[in-house]
């Protein structure tokens, strides 16, 4: 006749504990039934323990649930309840548990943020860009970064992505859905997640409104724009100055010129090769930009101030020793041109349209000295290096050009 086991109750736990604490001789079991029972020690321990058979070798064994009275007995009662119901099933509950253990240490290795981390190692891009691309992660990091990846949903990574879309900056909002997807396709390959959440809500962020950088392409207004660069040395640094003035006559990407090695200027043979960064991958060679007789005078003054130094336009403050990603356009706000008015990029649209439309020059050889990709009549792309003469001709007919609005704004 199997034994009948009288429920325990809080009082006769206390009363059990005070007589253990009283004469801690030997080890006291408490049993609730159904394989539950506390276990009291001889320091003065109190743990609630299960006993069962396992589902396959039919073993006997035990299973810790944890202390009284942090584990109460309703609590205590629960946990032999699943336990009860996994054995129903052939499930160990020590399996179970280990089972559960590993899944929640594996979500704590592998949050979002985790995971995007490691993948921003693995990630060639730019200087600039990859600092910008900080800022994005960072936006992720707040939201979502501390929840392990795998459990992320499609609506939660939208609703974050739409709080900056509906603060004006749908742009960042794009940016973040994009940046996420990189990072949720990289755990899927390492088996960390079973989808790419960010695919599904492709579509569903305003589309970005593409913006032309502002340029002047008036003569007169560019004329006054040239002279007010001319006057910025009694207001900035001298190295920008000299940025502001070199650019509209050479009218490459503000970033190009920014980060302008004098190992790459040839000051004898008028010339400036090197690879833009933007178009690197797709076109590989170099960019040649001839040099006309002003722009060489001005890297020659140059040279006697920064020449020490590996970039020309070299900075003596910040972290990269180089004039910032917005210094130019910042600069040509404190002249007085607010933004859309024109910008350090605007100078490749100002110099694309006046060369053609004023001074007549072919529009392949415009595009190729912008670093286009230019194509001859039979498909091929033209080498970057090709048609130099031409080029060189066009380049100091420009600056001329240029020198020739500055002196009407002045007589004006």
């Amino acid at each position: 006749m199997a034994r009948t086991v009288v429920s325990l109750t809080d009082a006769k736990i206390k009363s059990a504990i005070s007589k253990q604490k009283k004469s801690p001789e030997k080890i006291i079991k408490l049993a609730d039934g159904g394989g539950l029972f506390l276990l009291l020690d001889k320091k003065g321990g109190t743990y609630w323990r299960f006993d069962y058979f396992r589902p396959i070798t039919k073993k006997r064994t035990t299973i810790g649930i944890g202390v009284y009275p942090n584990l109460s007995l309703a609590d205590a009662r629960k946990f032999r309840e699943e336990y009860k119901e996994l054995l129903a099933q052939d499930i160990d509950p020590f399996a179970h548990r280990k089972e559960q253990e590993e899944q929640a240490r594996f979500a704590m290795r592998n949050t979002f943020e985790a995971v995007a981390r490691e993948f921003m190692q693995t990630e060639v891009v730019a200087e600039s860009t990859r600092h910008r691309n900080e800022f994005i992660y960072q936006y992720l990091f707040d939201a979502i970064g501390k929840k392990p990846i795998h459990e992320i949903s499609a609506r939660q990574l939208l609703d974050v992505c739409q709080i900056y879309e509906k603060q004006g900056k749908s742009e960042t909002a794009r940016r973040m859905r994009s940046k996420a997807g990189q990072v949720f396709k990289y755990g899927l390959v390492l088996g960390l997640c079973d989808r790419n959440v960010a695919l599904d809500i492709q579509g569903l962020l305003k589309p970005h409104k593409k913006t032309h950088h502002a340029a002047v392409t008036d003569p007169n207004l560019l004329g006054e724009l040239l002279v007010a660069i001319d006057n910025y040395t009694n207001r900035g640094s001298l190295v920008m100055a000299y940025a502001l003035r070199i650019l509209p006559h050479v009218f490459v990407r503000p970033g190009e010129l920014r980060h302008a090695m004098w190992a790459d200027i040839n000051l004898d043979e008028k010339t400036w090769a090197y690879t833009p960064s933007k178009t690197a991958n797709a076109l590989g060679t170099q960019l040649v930009i001839p040099l006309s007789d002003q722009v060489t005078a001005m890297f020659k003054e140059l040279h006697m101030i920064t020449g020490g130094s590996e970039y020309c336009f070299a900075n003596y403050w910040g972290k990269t020793r180089l004039l910032s990603d917005s210094s130019i356009n910042k600069a040509l706000k404190n002249l007085g041109w607010e933004n859309g008015e024109t910008t350090g990029h605007g100078f490749r649209a100002t110099a694309r349209t006046l060369l053609d439309e004023v001074l007549k020059f072919p529009i392949e050889r415009i595009e190729q000295q912008l670093g286009h990709q230019v194509r001859d009549m039979h498909g091929r792309a033209y080498n970057r290096t090709k048609y130099l003469e031409e080029r060189q001709v066009m380049m100091q007919a420009w600056s001329d050009y240029l020198d020739s609005l500055k002196v009407k704004a002045l007589n004006a």
